[in-house]
Formats: C-alpha cells, structure tokens, sequence
C-alpha cells in the first residue's frame, strides 16, 4: 500500500476518497499586518512562510478531487458564543469584538475573519466557522467528516501549537489517522512549533505522525499510481 516516510514511522494511505486535508485557520486577523496576532504584539512573518507550501497542496487535492476543509475562528456578531473569559484575557489593546485595521476582530463575515486570498476556497470547498481553538467543538466538521467516509487526515494551517493541535487531538480521540505536515504548519513562536512535532509523534505516534510536504507529496504520487495501476489491471 501506498505510504508516506513519516516519524515515527511510514503512514499507510488509504485510498484517496477516505483521506481529507484539513487547513486551520489561514485567515488574514493571524496572517496579515494589521490583524489580531500583531495585535498581541505577535510578528506574523513565520506564518506566512508556509503559505506556498499549503497552495502547493491545496492544489494537489484539487487535482485529484479530494476533500479540502478550511477552518476559521470567529464568533457571531453579539459574541454570545465567546466567553467572557476568552475575551478578556490578555493585556491586549484589541480584544475580541474591537474594531480594527480589518474590522471587528475575530468576527465572522468581517474583513480580517477571511482567509488570506492565496487560499481562498472554491465554491465546492467546505469552510467550519469554529468558535473555539479544537475544530470539533461547536462545529459541523464530525458529521461532514462522517458524512464523506473520511478516515485519514493531512492537517496543516497555523498556530501549531494551538488550533492545529487542538484540532488534532481532538480528531486522535475521533479514531481518525492524523498526520502534521511540517513544513505546513507555523507558529509565531519557533520553539512553539518544534514542541509540538515532538509531542505528536512521541511514543510511537501517540497522537499522529509529521512528515514534510515534499514526503507527503511523495505519497500521494505512489498512491495515484496505485489506484491507476489497478484501474488498468484488476
């Protein structure tokens, strides 16, 4: 079977209508200038150095006709689904809910609550609004999963340690194969991102395996010629 060169250790694809790439929050309140990471005093540089990397494979699941889900995190206009808590903490000028450069911060429909024009999703793309940092919690994004048959997922997007962790232990506890595609993935804090590859893929992958997009690119390839080779040769 088709696999990726992983740590700890190769990842088994399964056939390509059971495996999803996951994007997290790649929207511009994190990405750009302006937005509500700088305005935590954050530079958002790291970020947006993964951003050819994920088109480079937001493309090759276009290509092939596979599940692509974007997530973004943003509350309804009244926020009543931010708690107070979230929206207080932190010693932040800007918080939840204020307007800034890009309009209210972390509000759905407003301009910073987009994702960043180098990924915008096409029409038949599925896009979760998540109110929270974990992508299951409050949100459509099981059933749609279930709903495709999906077993295996890519995740990518940004911060690493955050979202794209959260989101990730959450879909391990799920059942599904879960693999961070390296080079993918960012945090505005280095040391941040390094923690959490280690994390995941300790103890025989007791969350999931990383690889980098060249590997998993890679394995896509071997897949495509699996499923052609028995296409012609039953």
């Amino acid at each position: 079977m088709a696999q990726i060169a992983a740590q700890p250790y190769d990842y088994t694809l399964p056939t390509g209508d059971r495996l999803a790439l996951i994007i997290i929050d790649m929207q511009r309140d994190f990405l750009e200038p302006g937005g509500f990471g700088e305005a935590l005093g954050n530079d958002v540089t790291p970020l947006r150095e993964i951003v050819p990397t994920v088109q480079t494979l937001q493309q090759a699941f276009r290509d092939r006709g596979w599940l692509i889900i974007q997530t973004v995190e943003g509350h309804h206009p009244d926020l009543s689904d931010c708690p107070p808590a979230k929206r207080d903490r932190g010693n932040s000028e800007l918080k939840i809910g204020d307007v800034g450069p890009m309009g209210r911060i972390l509000v759905l429909g407003e301009p910073g609550n987009g994702i960043i024009p180098e990924l915008t999703p096409q029409a038949n793309e599925t896009v979760i609004a998540k109110p929270g940092k974990g992508a299951f919690y409050a949100t459509a994004l099981a059933t749609t999963l279930q709903r495709h048959g999906i077993t295996h997922l890519l995740f990518t997007g940004v911060t690493t340690e955050v979202c794209v962790q959260s989101t990730m232990r959450e879909a391990n506890d799920r059942g599904y194969e879960c693999l961070l595609i390296e080079d993918g993935t960012a945090s505005y804090f280095p040391e941040f991102k390094q923690a959490t590859l280690d994390m995941v893929r300790a103890q025989g992958g007791i969350v999931g395996w990383t690889a980098t997009a060249e590997q998993v690119l890679a394995g896509l390839a071997q897949l495509a010629a699996e499923t052609t080779a028995t296409t012609l040769h039953p």
